[in-house]
């Protein structure tokens, strides 16, 4: 019986992340406390983000209503790095980024769990910016599976390519 395997990945789909960013612009046009504040949010290449208010406050409501939006998604905050307020000009801005893939060390934190703490006949190997996992028994990838929802891992993960 041939192996059963998955891949653990980490990205976004960027086509939900624009969606909330649209929500949030929205709102940010429209809800009465914004309004006058200069409130706006825009992409600034790939996966970065731009948030512009004319007060720290309302610059960092801002994020807040973005946040909200990524969740109603299911855009895990795990993957958003937001930066401290910084003034430019007469506005104040926040820039946050997007992280996809799993680096080397997260790869490694990732295989030394499932080595660790998942079964016995599981194998996990690094391929490039994903972590494959095999084994002959789809239960023991559905073990993993949880274990790995279940830890508390700094970077958001997806599994893809269950075969």
């Amino acid at each position: 019986m041939a192996d059963s395997s998955f891949d653990i990945v980490s990205k976004i789909d960027r086509q939900e992340v624009d969606n909330a960013l649209n929500q949030t612009a929205k709102e940010l046009a429209q809800r009465f406390d914004f309004k006058n504040t200069g409130a706006a949010i825009e992409w600034k290449g790939e996966l970065s983000v731009e948030l512009t208010a004319g007060t720290e406050d309302r610059v960092s409501a801002a994020l807040e209503v973005f946040r909200e939006k990524l969740v109603k998604r299911q855009i895990s905050l795990k993957c958003l790095t937001a930066e401290d307020p910084r003034s430019s000009g007469k506005d104040y801005k926040i820039s946050c980024t997007f992280a996809a893939g799993i680096n080397q060390e997260q790869a490694k934190k990732l295989g030394k769990l499932i080595r660790d703490e998942g079964p016995k006949a599981v194998k996990a190997q690094v391929m490039g910016e994903e972590l494959r996992v095999t084994s002959k028994s789809r239960d023991d990838l559905q073990a993993v599976q949880n274990l790995v929802r279940e830890a508390d891992l700094d970077f958001a993960v997806q599994f893809v390519n269950y075969r």
